[in-house]
């Protein structure tokens, strides 16, 4: 495969999971022997939140190839600011009810040259998309999960409900306290992951019961904590959030309705003494590991770009959407900090018993 296929990502210093996922991809693609590399403004410029060590291009334009393709976040398409005239490009939706955010009026990418190949990363995604954008197909570039980092540990289980409360804090709370509250919660360890470090993610997951998830009020493209969790050999329940409802395909997996929390609760409690929970666990693990692989992911990125290179398109000037963060950010209804859950205090284990303070 020619040319080369360039991600651009901001320069966020704070953990997002879409960030790290175009890294993986470029990484992915490598090792398949394409030439990816990863597009930030400044030179030198590494993430500091994950192992980061992936060929990067820095500089605010790049010029591109003839048969390079330019992958963009659908968070940086703005009307009238075409990235790379000229040039092939994709926009890559890891969510899409967030995909129209910066971009709302109707009709396809406003004042571009050409149209740009689309991605996503869910069924539902795609069917969103398809209907949102008439004559699209959007293509299917499923996410991987780490089933190597996402594991169950040989210790065993702890009686323990965990969750991320970063994108829901407000429901957070009277999850917590539904938890906490009931006597079936007696003994059990009530454990909030919100700013645990991935690889204590991974091991905390390794090693509990029950994972609610819960995912973000206006929607998920995907949703990988549940994922993650599955692999690990959590049991779980929670809400799909629109892309994830294939995850609830999962013998492992009970979905609840959109803010039934005390369902959630329930749920939760009575998946601690599941009969023959054991199994139903290695089968989830067996599910989620089966079908979200490296191995997947590389060949839909290969036919993706194989596409992406089949549209009209040349050499080009590319401009990085940082250049517009300003009038980007104008969009967004909190700062992406905000969003992340910067600055929140870290996230520790809550309300271990019944009548605990708090």
């Amino acid at each position: 495969m020619t040319g080369r296929v360039v991600y651009a990502s901001f320069e966020f210093q704070f953990p997002l999971g879409g960030v790290r996922v175009l890294n993986q991809q470029v990484s992915l693609l490598r090792a398949a022997g394409v030439e990816a590399f990863r597009w930030t403004p400044t030179p030198g410029f590494r993430y500091t939140w994950f192992d980061d060590d992936v060929p990067t291009l820095s500089g605010m334009t790049l010029d591109l190839g003839p048969e390079d393709v330019l992958v963009l976040p659908e968070v940086s398409v703005l009307p009238a600011h075409d990235p790379a005239p000229g040039g092939r490009k994709v926009v890559y939706s890891q969510g899409h009810y967030v995909h129209f955010l910066t971009c709302p009026e109707p009709g396809p990418y406003p004042g571009w040259s050409s149209e740009p190949a689309l991605w996503t990363i869910s069924k539902a995604g795609v069917d969103m998309l398809r209907r949102a954008l008439p004559g699209y197909e959007p293509h299917l570039v499923p996410n991987v999960i780490d089933a190597e980092s996402f594991r169950p540990a040989a210790t065993g289980r702890v009686r323990r409900i965990a969750w991320m409360s970063r994108k829901r804090p407000v429901e957070s709370t009277l999850l917590r306290r539904l938890l906490h509250a009931d006597p079936r919660s007696r003994g059990v360890d009530l454990y909030d992951i919100h700013s645990v470090p991935h690889e204590e993610v991974a091991r905390v997951l390794s090693e509990t019961s029950v994972f609610i998830a819960l995912g973000a009020p206006e929607g998920e493209g995907f949703g990988l904590p549940p994922a993650e969790a599955m692999a690990g050999g959590c049991l779980v329940t929670g809400y799909a959030g629109g892309g994830g409802a294939e995850l609830f395909d999962s013998p492992s997996a009970w979905r609840i309705p959109e803010l039934e929390t005390d369902r959630l609760a329930d749920r939760a409690l009575e998946l601690l003494d599941l009969p023959g929970h054991e199994e139903v666990r290695r089968a989830g693990r067996r599910w989620v590991t089966d079908r979200y692989t490296a191995k997947a992911a590389v060949e839909a990125l290969v036919e993706g770009i194989r596409k992406a290179r089949a549209r009209p398109g040349g050499a080009a000037t590319a401009t990085h959407p940082t250049a517009w963060m300003e009038e980007l950010l104008t969009y967004f209804p909190m700062p992406p900090e905000v969003y992340a859950g910067v600055g929140r205090p870290a996230a520790s284990r809550l309300g271990d018993r019944p009548g605990s303070a708090g």
